[in-house]
């Protein structure tokens, strides 16, 4: 049975009626058209998918849509500020922490969900962090490095 779910995406305020057990990433990629968020593996286990509600990172593939109702999500699409990039963003290219692409998004929004909770963290914090993220192009030095450059920067 469907419900009307309401919550803020990117600053934005969304309402969606769909089955509340829908997966969050299939109504911000299908019905939203915000397909920054990545579908990788579908159980939560590549990191693709992640976004943050209420500031706290999520896989949004096994994150059922009922459960966002009422709260606030930021995906990749919602950190630049017009052509300014967000520090993680930057980090991100200034390093060349990506090859691909398609695990950056969720590899960002994990990043800025770390550093909000550990301002300033170790090697091992941020491998520890990281660890539920995939990249099939194998670029996890250039993304450690990305993360240290990140943590040096004011976070906007």
């Amino acid at each position: 049975m469907d419900k009307t779910i309401t919550f803020t995406v990117n600053g934005q305020h969304q309402t969606v009626t769909t089955d509340p057990q829908r997966p969050l990433l299939d109504v911000l990629r299908e019905d939203l058209q915000l397909t920054g968020t990545k579908y990788g593996c579908g159980e939560g286990q590549c990191g693709a998918c992640t976004v943050l509600i209420d500031g706290q990172r999520m896989h949004a593939c096994i994150t059922p849509a009922g459960d966002a109702d009422g709260k606030k999500i930021q995906t990749i699409e919602g950190l630049a500020k017009g052509p300014t990039l967000h520090p993680v963003q930057e980090a991100f290219l200034a390093e060349t922490a990506f090859q691909c692409g398609y695990c950056t998004p969720g590899m960002i929004m994990s990043t800025i969900g770390l550093l909000a909770q550990k301002p300033d963290p170790t090697d091992v914090d941020i491998a520890a962090w990281m660890n539920g993220h995939i990249c099939r192009c194998g670029a996890y030095p250039r993304i450690l490095t990305a993360v240290r450059r990140a943590a040096q920067k004011p976070q906007g």
